[in-house]
């Protein structure tokens, strides 16, 4: 060294400076290396140390700096070791250090090589940490798990997503976040496949144009497991993966989560409509149907609706389509059906007497099918509500012609009209064609419309068959005894306490009764005609023990 010359501190690492000229007398001095520039250089070197270590290629690859390290603050240091690297890049472009003045920019070089490593183990890091989760993400405990890929403690799942953030922004802090966001998309779309396909909806076989192919019969066995598995996937397969990708992608990386989030579920979640869309398009206007769709109904409307604005955003067009099925499709196949049961029962022949008075076919399958329609008291009243009523009221209730709150004439036929009085008979001869008897199809059941009440509508349109059939027996008294056997049934089915009683009222059923001991009443005297040696008191009784 030249007497006089300045001593220029050197790391092992470092390449020695250019030689001078043998030719030059004088060279200038080489600049001095100021504070900043060593410690730039110095942080540089010790990445390098580390990503050596932790190179994603190298022995560790199969272990996690977060799960598996032994010194848990090396996690810390490597992420830190990542955004000093970025800085050094920016300070080594400037161009004022040693290195990159006379080495050619090697000093850039450098640090965007170790950069790109570590970053290469980052994405290492991201792909062991996703494989650590389960496919279905619960933050809080669930003792309801179906299977042992769900069985993780929610304290577990936590500490995972912290590190997914940590890692999350460490890459996206110095311009890796397209492959941070690839790594986690294709992972995560991967485990919500899965979880859906656990639930039985989501396989090829469950695609739209798959399910067009196939019958009603071939539907229905397995809509009550795509109704249960759709409620389980959006209210914790959906509504986990969203609080998931909050806790990872917060902050000021919250609209990178949005997006992250729309592409993991989005799709998928559609693809659970559009099975249900084909399942209610192939229901049409079968009454028996009526149930599965409304199952339908209510599986949107309590659960897959709300988790949808919960996990997509009330503005989502997911969502719409959700409200869209819901309101439109499901409830317009569901006023269809109720429209095809009322008319099957119109067209039920009326000169189709019961010998002997008997309890009508009719009359048993119509209450049996509202006692199972009464459990769907609130989706009815959804699907009938006002606001739907103008575009669609002509659709349904349209059969009969008839009206509610009129009178309604026995042996009139179907043509006639739902009463709301009845005046019995006081006994005497005569022939049904020339006695009137004035029928209620519904004395105390609330005076609501059928868009209010489509049971109590269903109620009133049996009745008025029912009276239709009674006007064809040919003699009077088996007229009363039909009535008085089919109405003393439907008051049976709904009194007790049952859901039906909810919908009509207690007081309907006692009405029914009563109602029911008027018509036998009435028969036993036109029997007593007859019978003149058996008092009336005997009759009673006895047709009572016989009803």
């Amino acid at each position: 060294m030249a007497p006089g010359s300045p001593w220029t501190p050197r790391s092992p690492c470092r390449s020695p400076m250019a030689p001078r000229s043998p030719m030059t007398s004088r060279s200038p001095l080489a600049p001095r290396r100021t504070l900043p520039a060593t410690v730039v250089d110095d942080t540089v070197d010790a990445a390098a140390v580390l990503l050596d270590k932790w190179h994603p290629e190298g022995s560790s690859s199969g272990r996690s700096l977060f799960l598996n390290s032994t010194t848990p603050d090396e996690a810390d240091s490597f992420l830190r070791a990542a955004k000093d690297l970025h800085r050094a890049m920016l300070f080594y472009a400037s161009g004022n250090t040693t290195k990159d003045l006379h080495g050619g920019g090697h000093g850039l070089i450098e640090a965007q090589e170790l950069l790109d490593t570590a970053m290469r183990r980052l994405q290492l890091e991201l792909k062991i940490l996703l494989s650590s989760l389960p496919n279905v993400i619960k933050f809080q405990q669930d003792d309801d798990a179906d299977n042992d890929d769900e069985i993780q403690s929610p304290d577990a799942v936590r500490e995972t997503c912290d590190h997914l953030r940590a890692v999350a922004e460490a890459m996206l802090a110095v311009g890796y976040g397209t492959e941070c966001v690839s790594v986690f998309k294709a992972h995560r779309r991967a485990s919500v496949a899965a979880a859906l396909q656990c639930l039985q909806v989501s396989s090829p076989s469950l695609q739209q144009a798959t399910i067009n192919k196939l019958t009603w019969d071939q539907i229905d066995p397995k809509m009550q497991s795509w109704l249960t598995g759709a409620r389980k996937a959006f209210a914790s397969v959906f509504v986990g993966e969203r609080e998931l990708c909050d806790r990872v992608f917060a902050g000021e990386n919250a609209s990178v989560g949005d997006a992250v989030f729309s592409s993991v579920a989005e799709d998928q979640a559609t693809s659970i409509l559009a099975l249900f869309e084909a399942a209610v398009a192939k229901a049409k206007r079968a009454p028996e149907r009526l149930f599965r769709v409304l199952d339908v109904h209510d599986a949107l409307t309590e659960t897959i609706i709300p988790a949808i604005v919960g996990a997509f955003g009330d503005e989502s067009e997911l969502k719409a389509r959700a409200v869209t099925l819901a309101v439109t499709k499901v409830a317009d196949a569901a006023r269809g059906m109720v429209a095809s049961f009322e008319a099957a029962i119109e067209k039920e022949p009326a000169k189709a007497t019961v010998p002997g008075g008997e309890l009508h076919p009719l009359t048993r399958y119509v209450m049996n099918y509202l006692v199972f329609l009464a459990d769907y008291e609130n989706a009815l009243a959804q699907i009938y509500s006002a606001e739907q009523f103008n575009d669609t009221s002509s659709s349904v209730g349209s059969g009969s012609g008839g009206t509610v709150g009129s009178s309604s004439t026995l042996g009139s036929g179907s043509g006639g009209t739902a009463g709301s009085s009845s005046t019995l008979g006081s006994g005497g001869g005569g022939t049904t064609g020339s006695s009137t008897l004035v029928l209620s199809a519904s004395t105390t059941l609330r005076t609501l419309s059928l868009w209010s009440n489509p049971i109590g509508w269903l109620v009133s349109v049996l009745k008025l068959k029912l009276d239709a059939i009674a006007g064809n027996y040919r003699e009077a008294a088996l007229s009363y005894l039909f009535l008085a056997k089919n109405t003393h049934y439907m008051a049976k089915k709904v009194g007790g306490g049952t859901k039906l009683e909810a919908v009509l009222g207690e007081e309907w059923a006692e009405a029914q009764t009563a109602k029911a001991r008027g018509y036998m009443e009435v028969y036993v005297r036109r029997r007593a005609v007859r019978r003149p040696d058996v008092t009336l008191t005997q009759q009673l009784a006895l047709a009572r023990q016989r009803n």
